[in-house]
């Protein structure tokens, strides 16, 4: 059985200043929303946190951003964050922006102890720059290097207490490789059964990957409300 923490600021005690976190999500989908939370409560600083975006100002990795924890951000898109705007202008902040597709294979590799592979994503533009580019029949591929995180916070949909873990449709976006890619990965999850309630053909993450777990709700917010 995982430790399953009884209050999210328990969940991320091991969290110090300077980790390095792998934190899931698209937007706002499956994303680990009270470890979010508790980590701004605890005021953890100089932190690099690997995820696809910086949620919205007022929720999210945007709430890190507003109270200045976190140093620097490995993404592919910043575009819903005009506080996460106004710090890269200002320099504040470090950013390294990765094409979507390969920073998702950059993930999956370090989950998979792959230290490196190459890609056609970026070659001739910015994104190669310093990196190597090799020729495979005729085309031209950047090398790049696998990530791997001291932390890894998920959220998941069902958990059992062994930690085998089942996420909601999208909410599988960056989740699984993520899990896999961390070095102690912890799952916040909406429900918690007994080893064995879940079919073993519909798990996504093995409980292998998975170290502690949390029971929470979300508040599921809309990230951006189109009406007519």
């Amino acid at each position: 059985m995982k430790p399953i923490y009884t209050t999210a600021m328990e969940a991320v005690s091991r969290i110090e200043d300077g980790s390095t976190l792998m934190v899931g999500g698209f937007g706002l989908v499956g994303i680990p929303e009270q470890l979010i939370l508790a980590l701004v409560e605890k005021g953890v600083k100089d932190l690099t946190i690997i995820s696809n975006n910086c949620g919205v100002d007022d929720w999210g990795l945007g709430l890190l951003l507003k109270e200045r924890q976190i140093r620097k951000m490995i993404g592919s898109y910043v575009g819903e964050n005009k506080e996460f705007e106004r710090q890269v202008l200002s320099g504040e902040i470090e950013v390294e922006l990765t094409p979507q597709g390969t920073l998702a294979e950059k993930i999956r590799a370090g989950g998979a102890g792959i230290p490196a592979f190459y890609t056609p994503a970026g070659v001739g533009t910015i994104v190669a720059e310093g990196k190597e580019v090799r020729l495979f029949d005729g085309k031209e591929y950047v090398l790049e290097e696998a990530l791997m995180a001291d932390f890894s916070l998920v959220r998941a949909a069902k958990a059992d207490t062994f930690g085998n873990l089942i996420y909601n449709k999208t909410a599988q976006n960056f989740n699984p490789m993520m899990a896999a890619a961390g070095t102690f990965t912890i799952a916040e999850v909406e429900e918690i059964v007994e080893a064995g309630e879940l079919d073993p053909a519909a798990i996504h993450t093995p409980s292998i990957y998975v170290q502690g777990l949390l029971q929470a709700k979300q508040e599921k917010r809309i990230e951006r409300l189109t009406t007519r």
